[in-house]
């Protein structure tokens, strides 16, 4: 077997180091790199100055076979990744034709005059093979170098991806013999990492050697993602697929997909398979339960609508909470959020709903109710379950985190004769 593949990613931009720009470019290359074998060894930031350019692809080149460079490409003068990658290479800019072409094409169709600059785009180094952008001004860049294959990109994003998906993995595919790889994603959620891990430490102790299993926590859960790398011998799909079934067993409670797929697009497939209804009332989230619902294609098919009772006044006159109630309760309790998720389904003629109530913070603690005490209620035609939530975070943290369980509730709540 030849050794493994090795890959740098290099991005270019002060926006980047000062915080201005979040660098997702990154995260998702490292993603699609593994998807074909490829394993990123380093991710490095920079700042658009040619020498730190050169010094990054310099050291880049000395451990990886593969280095992905993004930013610096664009038509202003601050963008120096062309000419300083010409002068690395010791070459010479030089018009592209086919790139002028795309890059007029462009602008006839929004129809806008093109200036030098952006004529300035079709000029590229003579030692490189152009990368066409069908949906930018700026080419990419591919050199070789002793071996290596240096690719340099526009640095917005779906550029970036376009070029990526269309270009540069079936090159890299091409180029370099590359082991079999796939990925199968557990997701979990309510049960934290290291309860996970005991949970699971006798299975992850046997796995083959050919497979790693890595944990990846998030908000309210973890996901699991076990990989597999093909030795030549094993059917790896099938390797993969009796290791997850036995790894199931063993958390079936905290298990709510396989794959790629959010809480909200699980909880949607369950409510449409079941043919079920859903509305939310919603006030220390604001709504954001709704939009975790609704951002998911087809949700119409099982969401209703929503009520955002921030007040105690939508509360009684909208979802029916009677003021007695409130007063004797208080709005964040178990008998407050229960009516509201029975009085948000009441309203909006669905199967279910949903409710949730609380103190997020920074401020509205006291001692009986610190800041981070959260009531959410799931109601059905069967049952009304609440529960309460601590969890004293940042505000954002705190309503995140309870539209999550709020969610989960769906899946944990539906009675066995409705879930089937």
């Amino acid at each position: 077997m030849e050794k493994e593949i090795s890959a740098e990613i290099i991005t270019i931009g002060d926006e980047l180091l000062y915080g201005q720009v979040i660098d997702t470019n990154s995260a998702w290359l490292g993603q699609e790199l593994g998807l074909i074998g490829v394993r990123v060894r380093q991710i490095t930031s920079i700042s658009d100055n040619p020498q730190a350019i050169k010094d990054a692809l310099t050291n880049a080149l000395s451990r990886a076979q593969v280095i992905l460079m993004t930013g610096g490409l664009g038509p202003t003068k601050d963008d120096l990744t062309k000419h300083t990658l010409a002068s690395y290479f010791n070459t010479e800019l030089q018009l592209h034709q086919p790139s002028l072409d795309d890059v007029e094409a462009i602008f006839r169709k929004y129809n806008r005059p093109m200036l030098e600059v952006n004529r300035q785009q079709a000029f590229l180094p003579a030692s490189c093979t152009p990368i066409r952008n069908p949906l930018g001004t700026a080419p990419g860049m591919l050199f070789e170098e002793k071996g290596a294959l240096v690719v340099s990109m526009p640095g917005v994003p779906f550029e970036m991806k376009r070029m990526v998906t269309d270009t540069v993995l079936p090159l890299l595919q091409q180029h370099f013999w590359l082991p079999k790889i796939i990925h199968k994603v557990i997701q979990t959620i309510g049960v934290g990492e290291s309860f996970l891990a005991e949970a699971i430490a006798e299975w992850e102790d046997n796995l083959p050697e050919n497979l790693k299993l890595a944990y990846l926590p998030y908000l309210a859960g973890v996901r699991l993602r076990l990989t597999g790398l093909s030795d030549g011998v094993h059917d790896l799909e099938a390797q993969l697929r009796e290791q997850v079934d036995k790894v199931t067993t063993l958390i079936p409670d905290a298990i709510f997909a396989y794959g790629e797929v959010s809480l909200e697009e699980a909880i949607g497939q369950l409510l449409k398979a079941r043919n079920l209804t859903l509305a939310t009332a919603e006030s220390c989230t604001g709504g954001l339960v709704a939009h975790k619902i609704t951002s998911v294609p087809g949700s119409s098919a099982y969401f209703t609508g929503s009520v955002v009772a921030y007040s105690n006044a939508v509360k009684t006159n909208q979802l029916g909470v009677s003021e007695e109630l409130l007063a004797q309760h208080g709005a964040v309790s178990e008998e407050t959020v229960k009516a509201m998720a029975q009085g948000v389904r009441q309203l909006l003629h669905t199967d279910i709903g949903l409710a949730t109530s609380g103190i997020a913070g920074p401020d509205g603690g006291t001692p009986e109710k610190p800041v981070g005490t959260i009531w959410i209620a799931y109601a059905d035609a069967h049952q009304t379950v609440a529960r309460k939530i601590s969890y004293n975070k940042t505000r954002l943290l705190n309503i995140e985190y309870t539209a999550l369980q709020v969610l989960n509730l769906v899946r944990q709540s539906l009675p066995a004769q409705v879930a089937g």
